[in-house]
């Protein structure tokens, strides 16, 4: 995720932004900036690499002024050059940014035609001459900000400033968490309450949609609907603020939502420059004279390997065999030649997954590593190593890893498929298309999380549950189960609700509640008879589904959520973000322990 800082201060800018975005550095990076006014006058440093580069050139090259913005950026649109890295500027505003914009070519044609020029690939880009072609038109800058924003369509987090507004910070988030930082005679804003720590303890937090204007004064705080509203306003220890849940109770949920800005960093390395292809390290193989993938993992990793198999058998016609890491080696299976095996890890260091690695290795397989610590001896060890960029998971439940899991894993089917020949350039643009949406779909579905809640309270009281789904959504169930049970302590089990009537409907009473992810897809209808029955024995069905999986059984179901709806593909995404949820806020309910549930290691690195 990308770092972002806004100052206005009383003591120089630059060192605050500088000291403050190294607070950030845990996110990764590969460039960074700044923007300060100086006599009201707009100037800008910008590095590639750690900040350490910044920091030279900034010595090298002062900066004064004590109002700016500052930026790590982890590429997303276009590489990591300097003139990709943030701040932007056109004429006379910067902007900073964390994010996608899924519009932002259409944007970029509509200023194009009217004349305005650009120097990046970057997304981020579009949005500051957005905002001067606003200014441009007479409008006020607190006026072209908030025409700016109305007018992008994603998830992102924003700062700008402005030439001849030494006094002016203005933000805004959707799907990017942001926190504002109050002081006396000074405020501040930062993409979390680690990178503010120095400068206040007083802090709120900016809610879905909501845009703010900082001026020395004082902070006016607008909803999505630009009406004013009064957020929070919190006094933090300095230990709490390193901790830094932000304004969440448990890192858990602090990473569920973090989650639109996770995937949009995974995306960001895994497309082109040019936003045409998928680009990594896997394509250096020969995908079509490969015979077969097999996948080992353990846990989640696991479920989120059953998604890539969906991805890579309908979208890359490549057959892929699915093996748990703790069973595979012991079998001594046979593998075929010049077939390739991936490892699936977020710590890298999993003892059983290290020691499948192995196995693979010796049978002369090409070995991938998907891994989230890039040092870890995984990452070491493979052929080529796939980093998923979800950055660190405090929770022992996965939440972001597993997604950033499927989104990398469903990317790497996108490239294989067109290293096969199953797709052309302009399917592969579709499809990366197709995958720039899920930050914004993800962030739609977290603003549902009162739903959630709510139904989540209901199934805190039962001693089991049974999460069913189909296609995939069969992951999905095992997966929600997974956390379930992990947090919670309640007995879960995920089934294909095909196979409901062969063995499990015997489980089927009135209080064991039964969470069934239904997209209306090509299998809703069979899905739906599967429920029916699971009703007629006095199941209480909870329907998660999109808007016409809903209506076609409001009149049946014990309780229903409605997703937005998606591609098929797409609906693991969403329908994650449901189940986490659920067990995240039955575990609330429970008042067991969130983060470190008892018996449970973040790694397990014995077998």
């Amino acid at each position: 995720m990308c770092g972002i800082v806004g100052v206005i201060a009383k003591e120089p800018a630059a060192r605050i932004l500088l000291a403050s975005l190294g607070r950030l550095e845990y996110r990764g990076y590969d460039s960074a900036g700044l923007a300060i006014l100086e006599g009201g006058v707009l100037d800008r440093r910008r590095a590639v690499g750690k900040l350490s580069a910044l920091a030279r050139l900034v010595a090298q090259q002062p900066l004064p002024g004590t109002t700016g913005i500052g930026h790590t950026r982890w590429a997303t649109h276009g590489g990591p050059t300097e003139a990709n890295a943030h701040p932007h500027r056109c004429g006379p505003v910067a902007v900073v940014h964390n994010g996608i914009i899924e519009n932002y070519l259409e944007l970029k044609r509509d200023l194009a035609a009217a004349g305005y020029g650009f120097e990046s690939q970057t997304d981020t880009e579009v949005i500051a001459t957005l905002c001067a072609s606003m200014l441009a038109r007479g409008l006020s800058c607190e006026d072209a900000a908030a025409a700016t924003i109305a007018r992008l369509r994603g998830a992102y987090a924003l700062c700008f400033v402005f030439d001849g507004r030494p006094d002016l910070l203005i933000c805004a988030r959707r799907g990017s968490p942001l926190v504002i930082g109050l002081g006396e005679g000074e405020n501040f804003v930062g993409s979390d309450a680690i990178a503010l720590a120095a400068m206040t303890n007083r802090i709120c937090y900016l809610e879905e949609g909501d845009w703010a204007v900082l001026t020395r004064g004082g902070v006016r705080i607008h909803d999505a609907g630009g009406n004013p509203v009064a957020r929070e306003i919190q006094t933090v220890a300095l230990d709490t603020i390193i901790a830094d849940k932000g304004q969440h109770r448990h890192f858990m949920a602090k990473e569920i939502h973090e989650q639109p800005s996770v995937i949009a960093r995974a995306l960001g390395a895994w497309i082109s420059d040019d936003r045409q292809r998928i680009a990594c390290a896997a394509e250096a193989v020969d995908w079509a004279r490969i015979p077969r993938l097999t996948i080992v993992a353990c846990g989640t990793a696991f479920y989120a390997a059953h998604v890539a198999k969906v991805w890579m058998e309908r979208v890359a016609r490549l057959p892929v065999e699915i093996e748990i890491a703790s069973e595979f080696r012991y079998r001594e299976p046979p593998l075929p030649a010049r077939g390739v095996t991936m490892v699936v890890s977020q710590s890298g260091e999993t003892a059983d997954t290290l020691a499948a690695l192995r196995y693979a290795k010796a049978q002369r397989q090409v070995t991938l590593g998907l891994v989230n610590v890039t040092t870890s001896t995984i990452a070491r060890e493979a052929d080529i190593v796939l980093p998923i960029h979800a950055g660190p998971e405090i929770g022992v439940a996965s939440t972001k890893a597993f997604t950033a899991m499927v989104l990398c894993l469903s990317a790497l089917a996108v490239m294989i498929a067109r290293k096969r020949g199953e797709i052309d350039g302009a399917g592969e643009r579709a499809h990366v298309d197709l995958l720039s949406t899920v930050p914004r779909l993800m962030s739609e579905t977290i603003a549902l999380e009162g739903q959630f809640e709510a139904l989540a309270r209901d199934i805190a009281e039962a001693s089991d549950a049974l999460f069913l789904g189909r296609g995939l959504m069969f992951p999905l169930a095992l997966e929600g189960a997974l956390k379930l049970k992990e947090i919670t302590y309640i007995h879960a089990e995920g089934y294909a609700a095909g196979e409901i009537k062969h063995g499990p409907i015997a489980l089927v009473d009135e209080a064991t509640p039964i969470i069934a992810l239904a997209p209306h897809d090509a299998l809703f209808e069979k899905m739906a008879s599967n429920l029916r029955e699971v009703m007629g024995r006095k199941g209480r069905v909870a329907l998660i589904g999109d808007g016409a999986a809903c209506r076609a059984m409001a009149d049946e179901v014990w309780r229903s959520v409605t997703l937005p709806a998606v591609d098929p593909l797409l609906a693991p995404f969403v329908y994650a973000v449901a189940v986490q949820f659920i067990a995240y806020h039955a575990a609330v309910a429970k008042g067991t322990d969130v983060d470190q549930p008892r018996n449970l290691a973040k790694s397990v690195t014995v077998e």
